[in-house]
């Protein structure tokens, strides 16, 4: 009998672990992206196609944004020889002249420019819904969205994605998923949607 009821448990552990991916996990093609980085060519997100992406959108201003670039700059150290790209792109006003200075004193060893606060609503898909910052999203090797935050921190999926267990774990399982032939095609022309900054 005592076989049995952990037998359930596991079943209902088990069973839980699904419905968690489900309410939290919604694949769909990561839609194209310009941002700016100090002293570089302008930027598109599908060149780092065929790695991990941690796309993350901040102010340079903000404290849960500067406590999250740390964090993220831990995953970076972990996971970027395995093929994990993070990157910041900053979209509070006057990113462009604030951007050096975030990525020098939050010592990120990864990526950070800045791009308008209507591409970031473009990208996330939220429309002219009200959101916070940082938002998140993880991006696979071949270019799709499997997780990212909802615009506000009062929605419950929101724990799901952005708490740091969570961004391991699905950094993990992203890493994990193998590489194929389309994770190296050539970066796609900028999306309709663009707007210029």
């Amino acid at each position: 009998m005592r076989k049995s009821i952990l037998l359930s448990l596991a079943a209902i552990a088990a069973l839980a672990s699904l419905v968690f991916a489900d309410a939290t996990e919604n694949i769909r093609k990561a839609p194209e992206l310009a941002f700016k980085i100090p002293g570089k060519p302008d930027q598109l997100l599908s060149q780092y196609r065929g790695k991990v992406v941690a796309l993350e959108f901040i102010f340079t201003t903000c404290p849960h944004c500067q406590a999250a670039s740390k964090y993220m700059t831990k995953m970076q150290a972990d996971y970027g020889a395995r093929g994990l790209q993070v990157i910041d792109v900053a979209i509070n006003p006057n990113a462009d002249l604030l951007v050096e200075n975030f990525a020098k004193d939050m010592q990120v060893n990864f990526p950070v420019g800045w791009a308008t606060a209507d591409q970031m609503e473009a990208f996330m898909g939220f429309g002219n819904a009200r959101y916070v910052v940082p938002q998140l999203a993880l991006i696979d090797r071949q270019g799709n969205i499997h997780w990212q935050t909802p615009a506000t921190s009062n929605d419950p999926a929101w724990e799901k994605v952005m708490n740091q267990d969570a961004i391991r774990q699905h950094i993990e399982q992203l890493l994990a998923q193998p590489a194929t032939a389309s994770a190296h095609r050539p970066p796609t022309k900028l999306a309709a949607n663009k707007k210029p900054s």
